[in-house]
């Protein structure tokens, strides 16, 4: 495993329920400001190999970006579960939802 993807799967991991972080906010942690795309492959490869909390990850919109609706209704259903208030079409406050690394 290349040292960017071991750094996103360690920063995502490290995401304290009740909390997100956008695609592009990890992958600029993780040494590649532009790379929001590769964690999202990442995620979508490694999640359930490495017990990822995938549902904790939102667009820079603080948007939900599944499109799936199974899948995003999964998200909502955890991040509401966590305390975390989404309003039903997938939005939420990233000025008080979003997890600030002590690194960053």
């Amino acid at each position: 495993m290349n040292p960017f993807s071991q750094r996103v799967i360690e920063i995502i991991q490290g995401i304290p329920e009740g909390y997100v972080m956008t695609y592009g906010q990890i992958a600029g942690l993780a040494g590649s400001p532009r790379g929001a795309r590769q964690v999202v492959r990442i995620l979508h490869s490694s999640s359930g190999k490495h017990g990822l909390p995938w549902h904790r990850v939102v667009n820079a919109r603080g948007e939900i970006g599944i499109q799936q609706e199974e899948g995003r209704m999964l998200q909502m259903l955890y991040l509401r579960g966590e305390g975390v208030e989404v309003a039903d079409n997938g939005h939420l406050d990233l000025d008080r939802w979003r997890f600030i690394p002590l690194d960053e």
